[in-house]
């Protein structure tokens, strides 16, 4: 007897839902998911190239946050323009190797982004506790390495999701019930044992994710011991509104990812279509707030901004 191919079982293609029970809807669910999209492009957009041209902003909290600006890009780029073709074309088609590769930015970008915010809360907290050791510990080589280290980890970490993705059978399943693709999404499709990739999809990824929460949680510790320790109302007023950028932007990132994964875990009450929104969170609301979050409350970005929009325009009236 021949043996079992189990590559015949692999689906030419999956076909991407959308939102269960709200199919009729999506037309209107496109509305804000790619006007959020469009500010969140732009907004990134402005930050990365205000960043880019003026040199006074080339240090490593203005560095690091063109990392994050581009990881945003990333999250939000892999996922949304084929889930808006979904909801204006009903184009939920898409192959398996598309899907593998959509699902490994995603979880890639997603991971890249939680070490380029545990980079800048260290940043911050030599700033704070350490400021005359701040030019020496984080030169631009540092951050140069600091960059290549949330690539080569989140590299490592996500990768081996598709060799246990492509090692499953099918056996014709190939609807997925979401918006885009993610590693347990196409694992559930499976006629086989997914308690590997259940295990890996858990643990390692979420693992690393915790640890970069508490290592962030400690930096921010360390920082308010020091802000208190501080004579002046002015320095603890001025150091309090650099770090509060930061702490909005940690926020703005890991609650919608964590009350998504709690959700999805343990509400089994909620309806299914309710997860799916949930999950669109983290695609699109970090990546349109981060930019603004960093716009509006740092004063550096304002005034950069400012000239680089505003003086040529005030040229050219002058002319």
């Amino acid at each position: 007897m021949p043996p079992f191919n189990l590559t015949s079982l692999t689906p030419a293609t999956f076909v991407l839902a959308g939102i269960p029970g709200m199919e009729k809807s999506h037309i209107w669910i496109s509305i804000p998911f790619c006007s959020i999209y469009l500010a969140a492009l732009l907004g990134n957009g402005v930050l990365l190239f205000v960043i880019r041209t003026e040199r006074s902003l080339h240090q490593p909290m203005y560095l690091f946050l063109s990392m994050l600006a581009i990881a945003d890009l990333m999250l939000s780029t892999t996922t949304v323009p084929k889930m808006l073709a979904l909801f204006w074309f009903s184009a939920g088609e898409i192959s398996f190797d598309a899907c593998l590769t959509q699902m490994f930015f995603l979880h890639f970008s997603f991971s890249a982004e939680s070490v380029i915010l545990l980079a800048m809360a260290f940043d911050r907290f030599v700033a704070i506790c350490y400021p005359l050791q701040h030019a020496v510990v984080l030169t631009q080589s540092a951050v140069v390495k600091t960059g290549m280290v949330a690539l080569l980890r989140s590299f490592c970490i996500i990768f081996p999701c598709i060799f246990l993705l492509k090692r499953l059978p099918f056996c014709g399943h190939n609807v997925i019930p979401h918006t885009y693709c993610e590693h347990m999404g196409i694992a559930r499709l499976a006629c086989a044992d997914i308690s590997i990739n259940v295990l890996y999809g858990l643990a390692v990824p979420f693992a690393a994710i915790v640890v970069d929460v508490v290592l962030i949680a400690v930096s921010y510790v360390l920082i308010l011991v020091a802000l208190f320790r501080l004579p002046s109302r002015t320095a603890r007023y001025k150091a309090f509104n650099t770090c509060g950028s930061h702490v909005c932007v940690i926020l703005l990132f890991y609650i919608p990812a964590f009350f998504t994964v709690l959700t999805h875990r343990f509400g089994r009450e909620i309806p299914h279509h309710i997860h799916i929104l949930l999950a669109n969170l983290y695609v699109l609301f970090p990546p349109l707030m981060n930019p603004m979050v960093y716009g509006v409350r740092t004063q550096q970005i304002k005034e950069k901004v400012m000239k680089v929009f505003l003086c040529p325009k005030s040229r050219l009236m002058q002319e």
